[in-house]
Parts: structure tokens; C-alpha cells; sequence
């Protein structure tokens, strides 16, 4: 009985191994990806010899890991990118800069919502950003290279940095993770 019993589960080994064998090669591309595939980072680019940073491209570039999981695990955390205007009331400082967007990274959860842009100005925005907006509530002060103007209204803090050439603005609204305009500032500008 137990010849026959090993002989029957030898022939459904066999079985089973025939048609498994068309999946081995795709198996194994799976593998060598997974294994061999580059890390994910905001945007350094090997340049021959030497490493260029640039500004991310997308918003999950945007966040460093620990950042991007405390917003995705964020009881009803939901992000929507877009190439939305940046949400400010420096409506004046939008206009006259002209900010060309390269992303807006809204997010809405249970506890509130934060909106970041990502955009290109020109390189002098920072100065300007300096001069227009203290008179419209906004504290301004050098940040390094950049400018970074903040303003808060009860709930809601505003985030504006410019400079290089880089425009990141953010409305944090009820909302507030920890540290999370100088980390993504950190991002975009390498700090």
C-alpha cells in the first residue's frame, strides 16, 4: 500500500513539475528585477564621475520614506497629484512670479489636509518673496540659498520657499506632520 501511495505522490510531483516549467523563466526575470532593480531616491542622477541632484518628479519622490508612511498610514490619508496652482492666499506673489508647476501633491485625511507645490520661478524669487510678502502677514528669512516665508492663520500654516531657480509652497490646514516642510525641502534642494 505504501508503494503504491509514494508512487501515485511521485506521479503528481512530476505532474505539478511539467507545468511549472513554462512559468521558469518568467519567474526568474521577476527575481533578477526585484533583486537588481536601483533604489528609488529624489533624484540624484550619476553624471559620469560625478552625482547631479535635481528636484523630484513626482510626489512620492517628494517624501522620504519615514515621511511617506506617516502620511499613508495616516488614519483616511488619501494623496492626489496633480499640476494644481499652489494653495496660498499670497495670491499677489503667485501672479507676479508665474510659477510653472511641476506637481501638487494634495492630501486629505481625518485629521485635516496638506497641499504641496513643486514649481520652477525665476532664480531672483526668493528676494522677491522677501520684499512682497511680510506686509501680507508672512514671516520671511533666509534658509540657505532660499527664502522661506511662513504665515499662520489659527489652523492653517502657510510655507512658501524660493530660491535656485525652485518654487515649493505649503497649506497645511488642521494637519500638521511632524517637521514636514523641512523635509521636503530637504528633498527638493538636497539640504
Amino acid at each position: 500500500m505504501a508503494w503504491t501511495v509514494g508512487l501515485g505522490c511521485a506521479a503528481v510531483v512530476g505532474v505539478l513539475a511539467v507545468l511549472a516549467l513554462p512559468m521558469v523563466p518568467a519567474s526568474m526575470t521577476w527575481i533578477d528585477g526585484t533583486v537588481n532593480r536601483p533604489a528609488e531616491t529624489s533624484a540624484a542622477v550619476a553624471a559620469g564621475d560625478e552625482t547631479v541632484a535635481g528636484p523630484p518628479t513626482a510626489c512620492e519622490q517628494l517624501y522620504d520614506d519615514a515621511l511617506w508612511a506617516t502620511l499613508r498610514f495616516t488614519e483616511g490619508a488619501v494623496m492626489t497629484p496633480s499640476t494644481d496652482a499652489p494653495t496660498t492666499t499670497a495670491s499677489a506673489l503667485v501672479s507676479a512670479l508665474q510659477p510653472q508647476v511641476t506637481m501638487t501633491c494634495a492630501w486629505h485625511s481625518d485629521l485635516g489636509e496638506v497641499s504641496t507645490t513643486l514649481a520652477t520661478v525665476p532664480t531672483d524669487a526668493g528676494a522677491i518673496a522677501a520684499a512682497a510678502l511680510p506686509g501680507t502677514g508672512f514671516a520671511c528669512a533666509a534658509d540657505g540659498e532660499r527664502t522661506r516665508c511662513t504665515r499662520t492663520d489659527g489652523d492653517i500654516i502657510e510655507t512658501i520657499d524660493a530660491g535656485g531657480g525652485l518654487w515649493l509652497s505649503t497649506s497645511e490646514s488642521a494637519w500638521h506632520p511632524a517637521e514636514y516642510v523641512r523635509r521636503t525641502a530637504d528633498r527638493v534642494w538636497g539640504d
